[in-house]
């Protein structure tokens, strides 16, 4: 492609903190940012040129959007697939439909990925109640009844521990019912990681170290490079995977999965089309960061260096009351303390995170 020049208009879909970081990204490169979103102002507000205050499902502003950028990105997955088809008419937009449209559906991605040869805990769909019955006998208990869309931070989830009717009673109505739903397995595993990567419009590919990623109660709580032992064994066959994933998608931009360290293997769990937060460690932790080089890709330029700024980073997020503890954060000169803007700090809610860097 022809690159697109810095002085030109990015537009993002969605005007979460994603966006915020892309759009802080992009200005260091020189770009501005339009934000397209049904809220009338967000996280990314505060750090954009322009904001689009507009349902996706508006064409005639979606086609207007369109028109005043030069290039379109989107923050997070659970933008309705059509308006991004229809964008994709319209204009350059990166990472493309296709990825999108497997990313938001779990039972769709999982079979994507076990088709390129990936490992995946064991799944069967659930269109219905009956279904479920059906469903735990052949995965079995221990397991997890998910919604195949729009399910994040452990929301649309719901855990079953036995086969009892009444369990799964329980559990259909936890995730409300959703005749589109899948059961997984539970799988035993050591630790979580994820595989960070950018594509470029030639089919360049760099990977960032792998982190090795906590979470409580369903939220990434921390992430940590270099990873324990037992994820830089399984490193190697996760990074193939994401590649063949990126590949199979003609991909352009940073993409994201999540596995598990299995005793066999990495388990593929899901995948981000976009930035990820187990990536934000990257801004101070990397030569380039995430953000920046997603940037750098949809806009056809070359890609930066991942490589490591120090021998060992980490980054803890702050959930909702969390992000009170800016003065004693700022206190510790070695942290790097990033708040979204948020007005209210809810429970369950992300309100920023500090990195870390160890020498």
């Amino acid at each position: 492609m022809t690159p697109i020049p810095p002085g030109s208009t990015i537009g993002i879909v969605g005007g979460g903190q994603l966006g915020r970081m892309i759009a802080i990204a992009a200005a260091q490169l020189g770009y501005r940012s339009h934000i397209y979103a049904p809220e009338a102002s967000g996280p990314a507000a505060d750090v954009s040129a322009r904001w689009t205050q507009a349902d996706y499902e508006d064409g005639a502003a979606l086609e207007r959007f369109a028109q005043d950028v030069d290039v379109i990105t989107y923050e997070f997955e659970n933008v309705p697939a059509g308006a991004v088809s229809l964008l994709a008419g319209l204009g350059h937009v990166q990472p493309n439909a296709a990825a999108l449209r497997v990313a938001q559906d779990r039972l769709l991605e999982k079979g994507f990925v076990a088709g390129l040869g990936g490992r995946t805990a064991p799944y069967a769909p659930v269109d219905d109640r009956a279904a479920l019955t059906t469903a735990i006998a052949a995965v079995g208990a221990p397991a997890i009844l998910k919604t195949t869309r729009f399910g994040y931070d452990g929301k649309g989830q719901a855990r079953i521990g036995d086969v009892a009717p009444a369990t799964l009673d329980r559990a259909w109505t936890e995730i409300g019912g959703q005749p589109a739903a899948v059961l997984e397995g539970f799988v035993r595993f050591e630790h979580e990681f994820s595989v960070i990567l950018v594509r470029g419009h030639d089919g360049e590919v760099r990977f960032w170290d792998t982190p090795h990623n906590v979470h409580e109660s369903g939220i990434l709580a921390t992430s940590t490079v270099p990873a324990p032992a037992p994820v830089r064994a399984q490193e190697a066959e996760a990074r193939g995977t994401a590649r063949k994933v990126a590949d199979a998608l003609d991909y352009v931009g940073v993409l994201t999965l999540e596995f598990f360290a299995g005793a066999d293997g990495p388990i593929f769990n899901e995948m981000a089309p976009r930035v990820h937060n187990s990536g934000h460690w990257t801004i101070e932790g990397a030569v380039t960061s995430q953000f920046e080089n997603h940037v750098r890709a949809i806009c056809g330029l070359p890609l930066g260096s991942t490589a490591l700024d120090a021998p060992a980073v980490s980054m803890r997020n702050l959930i909702g009351a969390q992000a009170h503890d800016w003065p004693e954060i700022l206190a510790d000169e070695a942290a790097h303390l990033h708040l979204y803007g948020k007005h209210e700090a809810r429970a369950g809610r992300k309100m920023g995170h500090v990195t870390r860097l160890h020498f």
